[in-house]
């Protein structure tokens, strides 16, 4: 499965049901650009027990605000649409399957 890129607008329907990452990340951050191929990396392998998607912080501000979100990237994982894990900065991709694992 391909990364989708959430708005404001399609952000509370994407993460309503069952398991999703969320990566929120801003296009200037370097960190983001480091995690970028583990969160495509990881979408690709999705066996179809979770989502992967993306929110750009600068283009999706309202929903950034809504979660707090004050340092990219900062990847949350939803269940049914509540968030039940955080993780600040790049993370290896054992601790982000970890964190989704945890949550089915």
């Amino acid at each position: 499965m391909a990364v989708e890129h959430l708005t404001d607008n399609t952000f509370a329907q994407a993460v309503a049901q069952g398991v999703t990452l969320v990566d929120f990340f801003a296009t200037w951050c370097g960190p983001c650009k480091m995690l970028g191929p583990t969160i495509e990396e990881i979408g690709a392998e999705c066996d179809g027990s979770f989502k992967v998607y993306k929110v750009d912080i600068d283009e999706c501000e309202d929903t950034a605000m809504d979660f707090g979100i004050m340092s990219v990237p900062t990847l949350v994982v939803f269940k049914d649409g509540a968030e039940v894990s955080r993780m600040i900065g790049v993370q290896p991709k054992t601790a982000i399957l970890n964190a989704i694992n945890s949550a089915k």
